[in-house]
C-alpha cells in the first residue's frame, strides 16, 4: 500500500479494495512475495497474470502479463524491484510466453526506468483509461529478442 500511495486518488480510491486483496490474486492470479531473510518483512510484490486470469488486463494470446509490481519505500535501493522483474520474467520464459506486458501510471517514472533496464518498451496501441483522466500506458517485452534476459 505505502509503495502506491503516491499514485492514488486518497484513501477512498477503488483501486486500493484490488491492491490490499491480497488473497484474491493469490487465488485467481499467481503472488509472488520478496520477504526479508531476517526479520520476516515483506519488502515487495507482484502479481502475475496467467492465462484465463481475470487479473490480465492488456496481454493476448502467448504473451505474460504482470501487475502491481512494489516495493516497500524503506527497502528502496536494494534490488527488491529487479528481482521481482527478473522471477517473473524466468517464469514467463519457462512458460514459453514470446512476450511480456504490463500497464504502468504515466506519472511511475521509477518503475518505467526499471521496466526500460530490462528491454521493456512502450506498447502505445494498447495504452487504455483505467477510468476517465487516469490513463495506463502500456509496455512489452519481446521475449524472442531477449530470451535470456540480455536486455
Amino acid at each position: 500500500m505505502a509503495a502506491y500511495a503516491p499514485f492514488t486518488l486518497g484513501p477512498d480510491d477503488p483501486y486500493l479494495a484490488q491492491l490490499r486483496d491480497a488473497a484474491a490474486r493469490a487465488e485467481q492470479a499467481e503472488l509472488w512475495v520478496a520477504v526479508d531473510e531476517e526479520s520476516g518483512k515483506v519488502l515487495g510484490s507482484v502479481t502475475t497474470c496467467p492465462p484465463g486470469s481475470p487479473w490480465r488486463e492488456v496481454s493476448r494470446e502467448g504473451e505474460g502479463e504482470f501487475r502491481m509490481l512494489s516495493v516497500s519505500p524503506e527497502a528502496h535501493g536494494r534490488g527488491i524491484g529487479t528481482a521481482l522483474v527478473e522471477h517473473v520474467l524466468a517464469l514467463y520464459r519457462a512458460a514459453g510466453a514470446r512476450a511480456v506486458v504490463l500497464c504502468s501510471l504515466p506519472e511511475m517514472t521509477a518503475a518505467h526506468r526499471l521496466y526500460a533496464r530490462h528491454g521493456f518498451t512502450r506498447l502505445p496501441e494498447r495504452d487504455w483509461d483505467v477510468h476517465p483522466g487516469k490513463p495506463l500506458w502500456s509496455f512489452c517485452l519481446d521475449l524472442d529478442n531477449h530470451p535470456r534476459g540480455d536486455a
